[in-house]
């Protein structure tokens, strides 16, 4: 636990420190009195600095945010955001938490190994990625979702996301940017009739934060760990 405390830098600090201080602040002055929201999104922020840093830990409260998420989501008639949440996205985290444990960098779980998606991978991911759009539409449509086209294109995202983070990729953080970009326009959208929901779109600005700092650490880590392969490869065996 200590050593994972010294990986912590001051920036990656900061980011947390920030996060965590604007979704309370914004929970303060919107007069939010809905402590289970305030906790959710401490527990999100939290999980994405975790999941930056490629620890396991992170994964682990990304099922337990999409649980929360998926029952805000219920309570605002945002069905997309629930049956994606509670039926992908937290399944999904749990096949991440598996395969993150089976692949630990050099036996060290406080870092996941990095991995290097093959070229026909990615046309795979993007046509199961319609294809699940495709039947979330109709499923959506019968439910009357409220805000239907921003709700299906979140499924896009975050099923992308997900499937990229379980296949250890860095560019899941990427797809979980663009994911934040479509919540918060879902948020703002609800907070037109109720303003407590714009701490949601504060929430979802830290986690659009939180994403592109991972997209730049894991590629960071991707780096650093082909060096280090690289000079495990090429040194000299022992006599």
């Amino acid at each position: 636990m200590k050593d994972f405390f010294r990986s912590i830098t001051a920036a990656e600090y900061a980011l947390w420190g920030g996060s965590v201080l604007a979704i309370v602040l914004s929970f303060i002055l919107l007069h939010n009195t809905d402590y289970l929201n305030l906790a959710g999104s401490l527990i999100g922020a939290t999980a994405l600095i975790l999941v930056a840093k490629g620890n396991i830990a992170g994964q682990i409260l990304c099922v337990v945010f999409s649980v929360y998420y998926g029952f805000v989501s219920y309570f605002t008639h945002y069905y997309g955001e629930m049956i994606t949440y509670l039926g992908m996205t937290a399944p999904i985290a749990v096949a991440a938490v598996v395969g993150w444990l089976r692949h630990p960098f050099r036996g060290d779980r406080k870092e996941v190994e990095v991995n290097a998606l093959r070229a026909r991978e990615y046309p795979i991911i993007l046509a199961a990625a319609g294809a699940v759009t495709a039947a979330f539409y109709f499923i959506l449509r019968a439910l009357g979702t409220a805000n239907l086209l921003w709700s299906t294109v979140s499924v896009t995202t975050s099923f992308t996301a997900m499937v990229l983070a379980q296949r250890r990729s860095p560019f899941y953080a990427a797809a979980y940017a663009l994911n934040d970009v479509v919540l918060i326009i879902l948020w703002t959208l609800a907070a037109q009739n109720d303003a407590e929901y714009y701490a949601l779109v504060v929430c979802f600005g830290v986690f659009l934060a939180n994403d592109l700092y991972g997209l730049f650490n894991w590629l960071r880590m991707q780096r650093r760990q082909t060096k280090i392969a690289q000079e495990t490869k090429n040194r000299p065996p022992m006599s």
